[in-house]
C-alpha cells in the first residue's frame, strides 16, 4: 500500500478496502492517513505546531535527551549537514507526550517524517533550522486540512478499512482472507525488477544510507534491502526476483474474485527482457492481460528526477513505468 494513497482513495468512494505492505512504515503512515482525528486532538496539534515547534532549539540541553535517541537507529545522522535536524527531531519527540492521545502522537510523528525527508533524503545543501521549523509547522497544518477533508467526506464512515503489515506472498493465510473474503479490484506497485529502490532507508550527504525514518514513526525494522526489493540489486538476482514474483502473484490471485481486475505499475531496468518474463509470471498465475483505450497499446510514462541507483551494470536509465492491467481466470 506505500504511502496510502491508494487505501484513502477507497474510503473516499466507499469501497471496503484491505492494504497490505511489508514495511512496517507504510503500514504506520497509512494508518495516520486514515484515522479521523477529535476536535481535540486536532487543537492540540495546531497548538504543538504554532507554539512547541517554533521553540525547539538546538542550544536546548535536556537531562533525558539522550532517551529519545537511538544510535542505532539514527545511523549517518551525526554527519554535519544532518546533525542540527537530528537534534531538533529529538526534542520534537520529547515533547509528544503533551498530545492528548496516540492518534495525535502518531500525527506528529507522520509531520516529522515529511519535514525531515524533505531536508534529509538525497538532499546535498545546508538547511537552516529555521526553515526546517518552518515546514515543520506547515506540514502540521496541511496535513489537518487533509485530514478536515477526509472526515467530511460522506463515504467515510461507510466502508471498512484493514491493514497488514505483512508480504503479500502471506496474504491468503491473513484475515478477513481466511474467512472467504474476496477482492474484485487489486491496485499494486510491486518492486521493479533490476532496479535497486530504498524502501526503507533515506540516503543523507549523499549516499550515505539511514533507517532514521523508523526512529521517527516508532516503527520496527532491521530487514535487508532484499527483503523489500524481492532480491538484492546484483544482477544475478534475476531468477530470484521472477520467483518471488510469481510466488507473491499467485497468493494474490487465491484471494481475488474470478474475473477481478488488477492494475499495477511497473519499470524494468532491461524492458525488452523482463518484461516478457514479468507477462509470463503473470500468465502462470491464472491471469489475462487486458488491453485499455482505443489504440490498445499499454500506457507508459516517463517518470523524471527519480533517484534510483544503479546494479552491477551501473546508473540505470529505469525512468520509465508502465501500467499493466489483468483479469483473474
Amino acid at each position: 500500500m506505500g504511502g496510502g494513497t491508494t487505501i484513502v482513495e477507497a474510503l473516499a468512494r466507499g469501497r471496503d478496502a484491505i492494504g497490505s505492505d511489508i514495511n512496517s512504515l507504510a503500514t504506520f503512515v497509512t494508518r495516520v492517513k486514515t484515522t479521523v482525528l477529535s476536535e481535540a486532538a486536532s487543537l492540540a496539534l495546531r497548538n504543538w505546531a504554532d507554539e512547541v515547534v517554533p521553540s525547539l532549539s538546538y542550544w536546548s540541553t535536556p537531562d533525558n535527551l539522550a532517551d529519545f535517541i537511538c544510535p542505532r537507529r539514527t545511523k549517518n545522522l551525526s554527519l554535519p549537514k544532518a546533525r542540527p535536524i537530528k537534534k531538533i527531531v529529538a526534542l520534537a519527540l520529547r515533547t509528544l507526550p503533551q498530545l492528548p492521545n496516540e492518534e495525535a502522537r502518531n500525527f506528529a510523528r507522520c509531520a516529522l517524517l515529511n519535514a525531515s525527508q524533505l531536508f534529509l533524503n538525497g538532499q546535498r545543501r545546508h538547511s537552516s533550522l529555521n526553515d526546517f521549523r518552518a515546514r515543520l509547522t506547515a506540514s502540521v497544518h496541511d496535513m489537518l486540512l487533509g485530514v478536515d477533508e477526509f472526515k467530511n467526506l460522506a463515504t467515510v464512515g461507510s466502508s471498512s478499512c484493514t491493514l497488514l503489515n505483512c508480504s503479500a506472498a502471506d496474504l491468503d493465510m491473513q484475515a478477513p482472507f481466511t474467512g472467504g473474503q474476496k477482492a474484485n479490484l487489486v491496485v499494486t506497485s510491486p518492486p521493479y525488477p533490476g532496479v535497486h529502490m530504498l524502501y526503507h532507508r533515506w540516503q543523507v550527504d549523499g549516499r550515505r544510507e539511514t533507517p532514521a525514518p523508523y526512529w521517527m514513526a516508532g516503527c520496527q525494522d532491521g530487514q535487508g534491502n532484499a527483503l523489500y526489493n524481492f532480491a538484492d540489486r546484483a544482477l544475478a538476482s534475476e531468477d530470484k526476483y521472477f520467483a518471488e514474483s510469481l510466488r507473491t502473484l499467485t497468493a494474490i490471485r487465491a484471494v481475488m474474485t474470478k474475473g477481478a481486475t488488477v492494475v499495477q505499475l511497473v519499470a524494468f531496468a532491461n524492458a525488452r527482457r523482463q518484461l516478457r518474463r514479468y507477462l509470463s509470471n503473470m500468465e502462470a498465475a491464472s491471469f489475462e492481460e487486458v488491453r485499455i483505450g482505443v489504440s490498445s497499446q499499454r500506457l507508459w510514462r516517463d517518470v523524471p528526477g527519480r533517484r534510483w541507483h544503479a546494479n552491477s551494470k551501473g546508473k540505470l536509465s529505469a525512468a520509465r513505468e508502465v501500467i499493466l492491467v489483468h483479469r483473474a481466470i
